[in-house]
């Protein structure tokens, strides 16, 4: 019972202290930004030099002053190097793709050295990553790099966004414990880039939904009779994509059909359709919000690996048929601020 309140009070303080920090992409770190306190082999250190120092006292041992100096000399000169390593650092974000619900997302971080000294052991990691507990800091997540002199190295943090629509980059945190081990020095970052979040795919959607009579599909149909192009099968053109070839009836397929095509037949996905292809939110499942962009934006995804046209329709905004990369990520977008 005791346990709850500390944890409540913990992350009271840690969003106090998270919000008090600017937002940026490019930070340098300074003697204000930087802290430092010892590990526990640290603290066990200072309780064996104090012991050490003791016995030296009680029994008049020149060695054990020798021993117990020279040790503590030694702790002293790692608390200051330690400290060095990431003072001055210089970390640049690289903003982030878009991204999936519940898929990893993973962007760069640039760390950047102008002193002539290598920096060894910096760690970077997102600070309380989703899942973990208070008392936890995604110790299981940690990317560790050396900088070289006057040089820069590149870290990849990763984490996993839950929810869809627009969500800043969490608050990261760089550490190194060079060279002893025995002091941490740490910093918190929070990045002011955003990444877009779109809905998670359904594992098993059904199949796309029939398409909408087109206008002018009789012209079209009379056309393709009259070209030969009928049974969703026209001959090859030069550009068509070779995903789109359907080689199990370009050996069958009638000369008289495909005699500019050297016997290759394509499904006619685009403009040889007689209908339009619509993806409409309210005929998207009998589920919750959720669930029905979830189921769209499966069939966005199967809609453009077939490469047809097609349409989104969602209840406060409407896309035409098109097909294409910008077209997709259009209705991702859109499916992700809905």
């Amino acid at each position: 019972m005791f346990l709850r309140p500390v944890a409540y009070l913990q992350n009271r303080f840690r969003q106090w202290f998270e919000n008090r920090l600017p937002l940026a992409d490019q930070v340098t770190l300074t003697q204000r930004t930087v802290y430092i306190l010892p590990t526990r082999p640290g603290l066990m250190l200072g309780l064996t030099l104090l012991t050490l120092l003791v016995a030296s006292i009680n029994y008049q041992l020149n060695l054990g002053y020798l021993l117990t100096f020279l040790l503590a000399g030694s702790a002293l000169v790692g608390m200051h190097v330690c400290h060095g390593t990431l003072r001055g650092l210089a970390m640049n974000l690289i903003a982030p793709p878009n991204q999936y619900a519940g898929s990893l997302a993973a962007f760069d971080i640039k760390l950047l050295n102008d002193k002539s000294s290598i920096r060894y052991g910096i760690g970077l990691s997102v600070l309380n990553p989703a899942g973990k507990n208070a008392n936890t800091s995604g110790q299981d997540h940690w990317s560790w790099a050396d900088v070289p002199a006057q040089g820069s190295s590149t870290v990849q943090v990763a984490f996993k966004p839950e929810r869809r629509g627009l969500h800043r980059l969490p608050t990261l945190t760089a550490e190194t414990r060079f060279p002893l081990g025995t002091f941490r020095v740490w910093t918190v970052w929070r990045p002011a880039a955003q990444v877009l979040v779109y809905p998670a795919p359904e594992l098993n959607p059904p199949t796309l939904p029939e398409g909408e009579p087109r206008s002018g599909g009789a012209a079209h149909a009379a056309r393709a009779q009259n070209t030969g192009e009928f049974d969703g099968v026209r001959g090859y053109r030069r550009g068509d994509p070779l995903k789109l070839v359907v080689w199990k009836k370009a050996a069958k397929a009638d000369e008289s059909v495909n005699h500019d095509s050297g016997g290759l037949v394509v499904r006619d996905t685009q403009q040889a359709q007689r209908h339009e292809l619509w993806l409409d939110f309210a005929q998207a499942g009998t589920g919750g919000t959720e669930q029905k962009l979830s189921r769209l934006c499966a069939w966005v995804l199967a809609a453009d690996q077939l490469a047809i046209d097609y349409g989104l329709k969602l209840p406060a905004l409407q896309i035409k048929p098109a097909s294409g990369e910008a077209h997709k990520r259009q209705c991702l977008e859109a499916l992700a601020l809905c």
